[in-house]
């Protein structure tokens, strides 16, 4: 009998518990929650729409094509002639004179 207490303890708890969480049940939930900010309302004055100009009563006048002028005439030059390479002279040399042997 003493092994049962604990338990007979948490059952009673659980009805006590029970029972008051039944009797707020029928009371209505009020939220309470700040109230919201007013609304901004800008305040700007009236915009009237002008439409544009109506179009110029003269007609535009009409687009002449003009072609470009023709390209001057190609007069075909010949080449140049060959490079032909030509090696340098030999070097100046002076005969060495008997004085500085």
């Amino acid at each position: 009998m003493a092994n049962q207490w604990p338990s007979l303890l948490y059952a009673l708890a659980i009805c006590l518990i029970a029972t008051n969480v039944a009797a707020d049940y029928d009371k209505p939930y009020v939220y309470a929650s700040p109230p919201p900010p007013p609304t901004y309302s800008h305040k700007s004055p009236p915009y009237y729409y002008k439409s544009p100009p109506p179009p110029s009563p003269s007609p535009t006048p009409r687009y002449v094509y003009k072609s470009p002028p023709p390209p001057p005439l190609y007069v075909y030059k010949s080449p140049p002639p060959p490079y032909v390479y030509k090696s340098p002279p030999p070097p100046f040399s002076i005969p060495a004179s008997p004085l500085h042997i």
